[in-house]
Formats: C-alpha cells, sequence, structure tokens
C-alpha cells in the first residue's frame, strides 16, 4: 500500500511540474512573439530613418553645390 501512495504522490508531482511547464513555454511564446512584433517595429523604424538621412544628406550635398557655383559665379 505504501508503495501505491508513493507512486500516486509521484505521479501527483510530475503532473504539477508538467502543468508548470507548459504555463513556461507558453508565457515564453508570448514573449517570443513580443519581441519578434518588437524587432520587426524596430527594423521598419530604422529604415526609414536611413531614408530620411539620405534624403538629408542629398539636400545638404546640393545645397552645397549650389554654393559652390554661386561663389564660382560671383569671382572675377
Amino acid at each position: 500500500m505504501e508503495s501505491l501512495e508513493r507512486m500516486v504522490q509521484d505521479i501527483d508531482r510530475l503532473e504539477q511540474r508538467i502543468t508548470e511547464l507548459v504555463d513556461r513555454v507558453e508565457l515564453l511564446e508570448d514573449e517570443n512573439s513580443s519581441l519578434l512584433a518588437r524587432q520587426e517595429l524596430l527594423v521598419t523604424e530604422r529604415a526609414a530613418l536611413v531614408r530620411r538621412n539620405e534624403e538629408a544628406r542629398s539636400r545638404v550635398e546640393a545645397m552645397i553645390e549650389r554654393l559652390k557655383a554661386l561663389e564660382e559665379a560671383g569671382q572675377p
């Protein structure tokens, strides 16, 4: 009888541990989904910032070229 009680206790502990592991897996899956969504957002934001930086660089280069042209036109 003692052996049967011990088996039941072992099974109960195993069931509890499995439940804890399932809960942990679900939590990690949720966290992973959240992190993947955040990563996607950051990648999108970075691409927009790179594009804006390139546009600004292009405008600055164009202004420098215009200033050089004005300077050259004003020299005798």
